[in-house]
């Protein structure tokens, strides 16, 4: 039960407060470590490549050391929670795991978006490239909202339902792992070159612990959309999804689509719901509405099956 009773103060904690400061923030420590090691484990562009196997180990050999550090603090600190007494037990993992999640920080930097776009498409190139990684100079109005809906989507699944599965699994050392694993996928998965180093073989261990430890919690997610919306067809949502590259991330933005009606996609990548109308600013106000009711079912789910654990 403490479980059940600190993941609602966790998101309490999120609706009235937000983030903690950097300064305590474990992911943004999470991601020094990956930053300090990435400069470590990839080459640099302009020197000899290093053997494939060699790139790809050492690529695994620090995730690995990292996922163990991070996991041990978290069983420890679990540990050390639970021996006191209830109320300080549920007070204390509630705001352990206020950090593992960022459902407000998600609903407001999308929303964010779209009013920027209200005042520019200027102002909401640069507030969407706060957002995502990709080239956001050469979209049009539908194109920045097309990929603030699909941040949404997919951040979703990412930072707010994946952190809560593994937590409601394995208590906070689940949640802390995953967060881990996916701020690595974010800072080393991505094949190619970035600040300068190669992370085609360096990141491969990362991004493929991302895509296992992500696998059922996005397919959780683009069902929690359906519920939102009150269902629409799964076998389309499943050749939706297949679009993407990502085996994980497809689930949710193709659901979002179907959910809303509305194309998502990336220039020269792919297109989901290609034959549907772009999405308006009235499409991207309802993606809102439906992420929030998607939470609700999530919590609703979660609380009920860490109620069924502890009787």
């Amino acid at each position: 039960m403490a479980l059940l009773l600190s993941l609602w103060l966790a998101f309490a904690i999120d609706r009235w407060w937000g983030e903690p400061p950097a300064r305590w923030h474990p992911v943004v420590g999470m991601g020094r470590y990956l930053g300090w090691a990435g400069r470590l484990v990839a080459p640099r562009e302009q020197t000899p490549p290093p053997p494939a196997a060699r790139s790809f180990a050492a690529g695994a050999l620090a995730w690995s050391a990292g996922a163990v550090v991070v996991a041990s603090l978290a069983c420890a600190l679990q540990a050390g929670l639970q021996a006191l007494p209830a109320w300080a037990a549920v007070l204390g993992l509630g705001i352990a795991l206020k950090p593992l999640l960022a459902w407000r920080m998600l609903r407001d930097e999308t929303a964010a978006v779209e009013s920027a776009l209200a005042t520019s498409l200027a102002a909401g190139r640069e507030q969407l490239a706060r957002l995502v990684s990709r080239d956001v100079a050469r979209l049009d109005e539908a194109g920045v909202r097309e990929s603030a809906v699909e941040s949404l989507a997919e951040n979703l699944n990412d930072s707010v339902v994946a952190p809560v599965f593994w937590f409601a699994l394995l208590g906070l050392p689940g949640a802390a792992l995953y967060r881990f694993a996916n701020t690595a996928d974010a800072m080393w998965g991505y094949p190619g070159v970035r600040e300068g180093r190669v992370w085609d073989w360096a990141g491969k261990w990362a991004a493929h612990a991302d895509d296992l430890l992500s696998w059922l919690p996005a397919r959780i997610s683009a069902l929690l959309i359906a519920l939102a919306r009150r269902g629409f067809p799964w076998t389309a949502l499943r050749a939706e999804a297949a679009r993407t590259p990502s085996p994980n991330s497809g689930w949710p933005m193709a659901a979002m689509a179907l959910a809303l009606d509305v194309r998502l996609g990336k220039p020269g990548a792919y297109v989901l719901n290609a034959g549907a109308r772009p999405p308006a600013a009235a499409h991207a106000r309802q993606a809102q509405v439906l992420a929030s009711r998607a939470v609700g079912w999530m919590l609703v789910l979660a609380s009920a099956g860490l109620a069924l654990g502890a009787a």
